[in-house]
């Protein structure tokens, strides 16, 4: 047998799931303004230190989900902003993962760089080149609440990880409802529910077709009320626009 039939009959590595976090902005998220700061500059705040952190991941395509205008402003050159209807509940989870079937990312200049300097993330290893994608069923993805500033990054790798054996991931928020939903795609028909559900979780379970098809990964918080801000934590790396918008 000749070296070159080895080759041939090695079998290939199959290639990583292709992996977006898709980071969701809804005009709630001024709700949670304190007294004397801008709603409108809260919510810009909110959403970009919550899209930095998911640009920031390795191995990850960011993807922007808003229903709030001028949010282009907000993200790296090359990221996807996909502009939804005004929705709630279990209707604006599916058209927010419904939306992900439709992106189509353009290539972002090789000198690009982000208001802060740093240059556009490049796709995942193993995902098309930038131009050629759309998410095709099979993908994995990760629908982020955009009023999580100072979500830790590791928490959002542990969705991926629960996506190995499970449909769907939640990371639970604090005081009930969602932080971010993880999900194979398509996103399927038996998940209704919202960021805003009490308990994610056992709904999502209670309408699953299996025991293990939905999982949980730590929780955290969100900003859904003015009260929430004394639970960002002045400890943890990022956030930079919040934490200069609460302290000017």
């Amino acid at each position: 047998m000749t070296s070159q039939e080895t080759r041939e009959e090695t079998p290939r590595e199959p290639e990583p799931p292709r992996r977006t976090v898709a980071v969701l902005v809804t005009p709630s998220i001024a709700d949670a303004a304190p007294p004397g700061v801008d709603a409108g500059e809260f919510l810009r705040a909110a959403a970009e230190d919550t899209y930095e952190l998911a640009a920031a991941l390795d191995f990850v395509s960011p993807v922007l989900i808003t229903s709030v205008p001028g949010m282009e402003e907000i993200v790296w050159p090359g990221t996807p902003v996909v502009e939804i209807p005004d929705l709630s509940g279990p209707a604006l989870v599916r058209a927010a993962f419904e939306a992900l079937s439709s992106v189509s990312e353009t290539p972002p200049s090789a000198s690009a760089a982000s208001p802060r300097g740093e240059r556009a993330p490049s796709p995942a290893p193993g995902a098309p080149p930038y131009g050629e994608r759309a998410l095709p069923y099979g993908e994995q993805a990760v629908l982020l609440s955009g009023d999580a500033p100072d979500l830790p990054g590791l928490l959002v790798g542990k969705l991926f990880r629960r996506l190995g054996r499970a449909r769907i991931a939640v990371c639970p928020a604090v005081g009930g409802g969602a932080v971010a939903i993880a999900a194979h795609l398509p996103y399927p028909a038996w998940a209704g529910v919202g960021f805003d559900d009490p308990d994610p979780v056992r709904a999502l379970r209670a309408s699953a077709p299996g025991p293990r098809t939905v999982a949980t990964g730590p929780g955290w918080h969100r900003l859904r009320t003015p009260g929430d801000v004394a639970r960002l934590d002045p400890g943890l790396e990022g956030w930079d626009n919040t934490r200069a918008l609460l302290s000017a």
